[in-house]
This record gives C-alpha cells, sequence and structure tokens, in this order.
C-alpha cells in the first residue's frame, strides 16, 4: 500500500524541500509547471504506508 502527497513549491526552494521529504522516507514521483497557478513547480511524492 502507498500513501501520496503533493506539494507547491518555489523553484528556488525546490531542491530543500524534496530533500527534506526523502529524509521522511518520500520519493519523487512527479513533476510539473504550475501552469493554472502560473508561479512554482508542483512535485508529487509516494511513500509506502
Amino acid at each position: 500500500m502507498f500513501e501520496y502527497r503533493i506539494e507547491l513549491y518555489a523553484v528556488r526552494k525546490a531542491e530543500d524541500e524534496m530533500n527534506r521529504m526523502a529524509h521522511e522516507g518520500w520519493r519523487v514521483i512527479s513533476v510539473c509547471p504550475n501552469q493554472a497557478g502560473g508561479f512554482g513547480i508542483i512535485v508529487t511524492y509516494e511513500r509506502t504506508k
């Protein structure tokens, strides 16, 4: 079983936040631009429950 989490980040802060989430056991499965909001990126994470 997996659980998922979706986060929105400013591009310049994304690397630090993605590394922080990795330390908590989350794995990045998708990164895409936030076209609807016009700002930042949307990152989807997955981890085993």
